[in-house]
């Protein structure tokens, strides 16, 4: 198994940057596919970004593309989320998630606000 710890959200204006990060312990990180999910208020847990294994590969939400970039470092057991263009719509509670295959179960962190004013 894996326990994981996000860390890195606040509060930013609009157009501003975050870099949040999740920090593994347990199994090799390198054994799972890493993702990045976000529950608004009163919406539903949607997802963000994936990363596979090795790095090689990865998948973002149509909303986030093009400002949003994950990344990992398997030696660190770190993934991260470099958040740029920031708009109100992107508050949220993020959430790390790992997964030994897509579509398996999830195995969450505890979440970390970001907060984007306008």
């Amino acid at each position: 198994q894996v326990q994981l710890m996000e860390s890195g959200g606040g509060l930013v204006q609009a157009g501003g940057s975050l870099r949040l990060a999740c920090v593994a312990s347990g199994d090799p990180l390198g054994m799972y596919y890493m993702s990045w999910y976000r529950q608004a208020p009163g919406k539903e847990r949607e997802f963000v970004a994936t990363i596979s294994g090795s790095g090689a590969r990865t998948k973002y939400a149509s909303s986030v593309k093009g400002r949003f970039t994950i990344s990992r470092d398997n030696e660190r057991m770190s993934v991260y989320l470099q958040m740029n263009s920031l708009k109100p719509e992107d508050t949220a509670v993020y959430y790390c998630g790992a997964q030994v295959v897509l579509g398996s179960k999830i195995y969450w962190g505890q979440g970390t606000q970001v907060t984007v004013s306008s």
